[in-house]
């Protein structure tokens, strides 16, 4: 739930220039909502640990271009998005390139889950996004807006750019695709 007292982003950016107080709460919300979105987008590569690496990056890229920002009609969430995006493109190219290194040995016992349970769910998670592939452009990222990222209906039209309404339609209509396909998936039909 959303506090009435807390100023909009838009209203942040504005004050951010002469208050570091306003650029504090800029960023903070900034690192949150690129945080958010890293992990999920992340997470299929497993490179969560990157999330908030990304979220640095996306808080210094905004600290950088807040000098010379200037609104151009559209939300400063979607200036935010745009930049997480391309961020984001670089981390994951980065996760496909190459091994990671590997911490110590653990001298006790691991209670992570077991390789079978993490091949069951990424197997699930592979499924879903193949899935959800299939939805046009704008469906695929309101969902992934709104399920997995956690953002409200708000939050996704600032990014977005679209009404609230438009946005809650899409998903509706995107969910719906997505049972049929699912219920397709199980009867063994193919789409």
């Amino acid at each position: 739930m959303e506090r009435v007292d807390a100023p909009s982003l838009k209203e942040l950016v504005a004050l951010s220039g002469r208050d570091p107080l306003s650029r504090d709460l800029l960023l903070a919300q900034v690192r949150d909502m690129a945080v958010r979105y890293s992990r999920v987008r992340l997470g299929r590569f497993g490179a969560e640990d990157t999330a908030q690496d990304v979220a640095q990056e996306v808080c210094m890229a905004v600290i950088a271009a807040l000098p010379t920002y200037q609104e151009r009609g559209l939300p400063f969430e979607a200036f935010v998005y745009t930049i997480i995006s391309r961020k984001l493109v670089d981390a994951q190219r980065a996760a496909m390139r190459g091994p990671a290194p590997v911490p110590d040995v653990p001298d006790g016992p691991d209670d992570a889950p077991s390789p079978e349970t993490v091949a069951v769910m990424r197997d699930d998670a592979a499924t879903a996004l193949a899935l959800m592939q299939r939805l046009p452009g704008q469906q695929r990222e309101i969902l992934t807006l709104r399920v997995a990222v956690g953002m409200s209906t708000e939050e996704t039209a600032a990014a977005l750019g679209m009404s609230t309404g438009a946005v809650r339609v899409a998903q509706h209509r995107a969910l719906g695709k997505l049972r049929t396909m699912i219920s397709q998936a199980e009867r063994g039909d193919v789409a």
